[in-house]
């Protein structure tokens, strides 16, 4: 089948989803575009920041539009291209954008509250205790596993057959996307100061704005760095501490606007690529119910394809970052509902290249998932007379930027999880260790060093889990959401299929994963450090999993219908 034409039924789909479903759900839950938004209510200029809904939809967008999309999407390839469709689809319209709009909504209707803290008000303290246990290791997870690909990408050496570590074919371009991200820093703070100094809007926003990125690039390509993974990882680790402690128009939100241009790029090239190319899609429609690396197709594909369908993450980021930037309820559909179906569109553009790229007898391109993408993208590039060097660059830059701008905000969300975790009321007259834990920088470094930890597993090793929590996380929230929705007297049942099938799907998966774990100790071919590892934090999320269900369920037959009022 014809790429371009399954990427034209996608983009129809999911439009016709954004316009009538999206603003169904709006007039059905009751945007008030005349409302108070919280940004407004409790401006602080550190994450309480009155935000254009552009801009607020750019930060939400990339930093949702993570690893996952394009990762996720291309392994779960191996059931055939037809499944992963068909799931991105399905789910990314009626489970993921469902899931993130109302997040959103819940918490610019509740002052903006972080979801430990709307658990709190609708399922009980320990509910928030649990669900904030959950989320500061979850991030753990994301943080690790995203580090580590991004430091991998930027790598500029490799080791050979024999051992020996020389320079990578791809060394000079690595650098140069890892010297690029340096840059973006730099010129992101720019952008940041200018924008908030001048008050940029509209036209002039976006040129400065465009200045910046093209900046960054054109030095970042003139004056590569040459570093091994280890010293990118130390490099990535500190970036994010940045990013989790400054404030938000200093540098995540500039940061998000600039990446968000790269993407649009990359997107539209990939796009035009397709429509001149039109290439066969390559992979095979449908492989069977089971696959020999993977395992069956229910309930691998679906924590496999993860963010491209639906992602409890995101939850995090609509509830954590965007809802105190929100400066009209009017901007809640495209940042919600709207930033969610285009990741979905990425997701089956991703399945495209990689179906483009593989042999015509259906064989995988070789590499990564990022690599096939990468190189897939960056030949359509070429194809319209833009330099190699050029091409791979920005394409390596691109496909590293999806996963740190989902690095910089589950930072921040797990500096916040952890600080709620062992916060109260009356924070000034706390003990002394209370005060140290919830401190900003203690509880970062705290985030951090853990996740830094977890990166000597590698991310190959930790998806699986990543994938399973992800889809755990989504279906914690949405019981919480219904919660919400019951007590406030709006309708809810559009929220019931998705709960199902996700508890269904991670139930299934975290099982399944804890009993190959537990084979793996028993045939003796399972170490500490990886196996290990992955095992207590397997049965640490069921048990998590397992008792948040139970007091979310009995404090939703327990509430009131109509009992609150926004």
């Amino acid at each position: 089948m014809n790429t371009l034409v399954i990427v034209l039924i996608a983009a129809v789909l999911l439009t016709a989803a954004y316009v009538f479903y999206g603003r169904w759900l709006s007039k059905k839950w009751g945007i008030d575009p005349k409302a108070e938004t919280p940004a407004h209510k409790f401006e602080d200029g550190q994450d309480y920041v009155p935000t254009d809904g552009w801009t607020v939809f750019s930060h939400q967008f990339s930093s949702i539009a993570g690893a996952g999309p394009v990762t996720g999407a291309i392994q779960a390839a191996v059931f055939g291209w037809l499944p992963v469709l068909l799931w991105v689809l399905i789910g990314g319209i009626f489970f993921g954008a469902v899931t993130d709009f109302g997040a959103l909504y819940a918490s610019v209707k509740n002052d903006g509250k972080s979801m430990g803290l709307l658990i709190e008000k609708y399922i009980g303290k320990l509910g928030r205790k649990l669900f904030l246990a959950f989320c500061w290791l979850f991030t753990l997870i994301v943080i690790a596993a995203f580090a580590d690909m991004v430091a991998g990408t930027f790598n500029a050496y490799t080791v050979d057959t024999n051992g020996v570590i020389r320079l990578a074919d791809a060394a000079k371009t690595n650098g140069a996307a890892g010297t690029i991200s340096l840059l973006f820093i730099v010129f992101a703070m720019i952008f940041g100061l200018i924008h908030k100094h001048f008050q940029l809007t509209g036209w002039k926003e976006t040129v400065v704005g465009l200045v910046c990125t093209v900046a960054a690039l054109a030095i970042g390509m003139a004056m590569p760095i040459t570093l091994g993974k280890d010293g990118w990882t130390y490099i990535t680790f500190i970036y994010i501490f940045f990013a989790a402690v400054l404030p938000m128009w200093l540098l995540k939100q500039p940061r998000d606007a600039m990446t968000t241009y790269m993407f649009i790029g990359m997107i539209a090239g990939a796009v035009v690529g397709l429509l001149v190319a039109h290439p066969s899609m390559n992979l095979p429609v449908f492989t069977g119910f089971h696959n020999e690396q993977l395992g069956n197709l229910f309930p691998i594909l679906f924590v496999t394809v993860a963010c491209g369908a639906v992602s409890g993450f995101h939850s995090l980021v609509s509830s954590g970052t965007s809802s105190k930037t929100i400066s009209n309820e009017k901007d809640m559909l495209k940042v919600g509902y709207g930033a969610m179906v285009l990741e979905s569109l990425l997701a089956v553009i991703a399945l495209c290249v990689a179906g483009a790229a593989a042999s015509a007898n259906g064989t995988p391109a070789d590499g990564t998932p990022f690599q096939v993408f990468s190189s897939g993208v960056a030949g359509f590039f070429e194809m319209f007379g833009i330099p190699v060097y050029v091409a791979q660059c920005f394409m390596t830059m691109c496909v590293s930027a999806l996963a740190l701008t989902s690095l910089d905000a589950v930072a921040r969300i797990g500096r916040m999880s952890f600080q709620e975790l062992f916060s109260v009321d009356d924070m000034t007259h706390a003990e002394g260790w209370r005060k140290l834990l919830c401190n900003t920088y203690f509880s970062t470094i705290v985030t951090l060093l853990a996740a830094f930890i977890l990166t000597r597993i590698g991310y190959a090793n930790i998806w699986p889990l990543f994938g399973s929590a992800n889809q755990l996380l989504s279906a914690l929230v949405l019981v919480t959401l219904c919660v919400f929705l019951k007590v406030t007297g709006r309708s809810n049942k559009m929220l019931f299929p998705p709960l199902i099938i996700m508890l269904c799907v991670t139930g299934t998966a975290l099982v399944e994963r804890t009993i190959s774990l537990v084979q793996a100790f028993s045939a003796g071919t399972a170490t500490f450090l990886v196996e290990g590892l992955q095992l207590i934090i397997a049965v640490l999320l069921m048990i998590l999993g397992v008792i948040i269900v139970v007091n979310s369920l009995r404090a939703y037959f327990a509430s009131k219908k109509n009992s609150e009022t926004i």
